[in-house]
């Protein structure tokens, strides 16, 4: 008899079949324990030293092994999200391609499954979906089970949309087609109004970028070395390394922004 499963197993067991890891929980788990307790011991190894050389208290030792072990299990754990959120990313920009071009087959008067084969031979990581679904249905599955499942294990909810509607025209007995091409132009609705929100938040990250990566360090550092001068301070050429070190911080920091707002869209 089966051991009866809790609710976050399950929902890590999920996670890890929409991230496409190939673990049971207790195995994820087992490894990540592993990893955190093999950077903790680290850590406390080099607090030993440090306290050892600095004559610190020994209770630092301790205090930084168990804070880097919770750090970095914490961290590891996070992974899995970040996984799933980078596959939902790229599913949702290429997703718009793969239905209209299983809308194309289903329209062209092939069956839908001939139309999912066609689709899951295509271009772009949505398609991996359209693959699953064949496998399973190749394996016996129904094919509105097969839809199902290939939803479960979907990060995308934009994908997601797409199986729904294909799933329950099947059931209800209409045409594929309209619920496919309804969602379709929903979708790339959706995508629009997300390059429009992009446009107007590019425009005051823009302006905000030239104010404090442009203009303020221009006025800056002619002010600071305008005072120096008169305050007679010994500017070095390691004061002008400090200044471009931070000025380089920030270019990082607007081209990380940038790229973080823009759409992953493909219209």
């Amino acid at each position: 008899m089966p051991e009866p499963r809790n609710k976050s197993d399950l929902i890590l067991r999920r996670k890890l079949r929409v991230a496409g890891v190939n673990k049971t929980p207790k195995e994820f788990l087992s490894q990540t324990l592993r990893s955190a307790i093999i950077v903790g011991s680290a850590m406390a190894v080099l607090a030993f030293l440090l306290v050892k050389k600095q004559n610190l208290p020994l209770i630092f030792i301790p205090v930084a092994g168990a804070v880097f072990f919770f750090l970095s299990y914490t961290t590891l754990l996070k992974t899995l999200d970040s996984k799933i959120h980078k596959k939902a990313k790229e599913i949702d920009k290429d997703v718009l391609f793969a239905g209209r071009f299983l809308l194309i087959k289903l329209n062209s008067g092939k069956p839908l499954i001939n139309s999912l084969m066609e689709a899951s031979q295509s271009y772009g990581v949505a398609n991996i979906y359209f693959k699953q679904i064949i496998k399973n249905i190749e394996l016996g599955t129904p094919l509105e089970k097969a839809l199902d499942m290939a939803s479960e294990e979907c990060p995308s909810n934009k994908m997601k949309r797409v199986i729904f509607q294909i799933s329950s025209a099947l059931k209800i007995g209409i045409d594929v087609t309209q619920n496919l091409e309804a969602v379709l132009e929903e979708i790339a609705y959706e995508q629009l109004i997300e390059i429009q929100r992009y446009g107007k938040k590019l425009n005051s990250l823009t302006l905000f970028y030239m104010l404090m990566a442009v203009v303020a360090p221009s006025l800056g550092m002619t002010m600071f070395i305008v005072v120096a001068s008169l305050v007679s301070l010994n500017l070095t050429s390691t004061t002008f390394f400090i200044f471009a070190f931070f000025l380089f911080i920030i270019e990082l920091v607007f081209l990380s922004l940038f790229k973080s707002i823009r759409p992953n869209v493909n219209i």
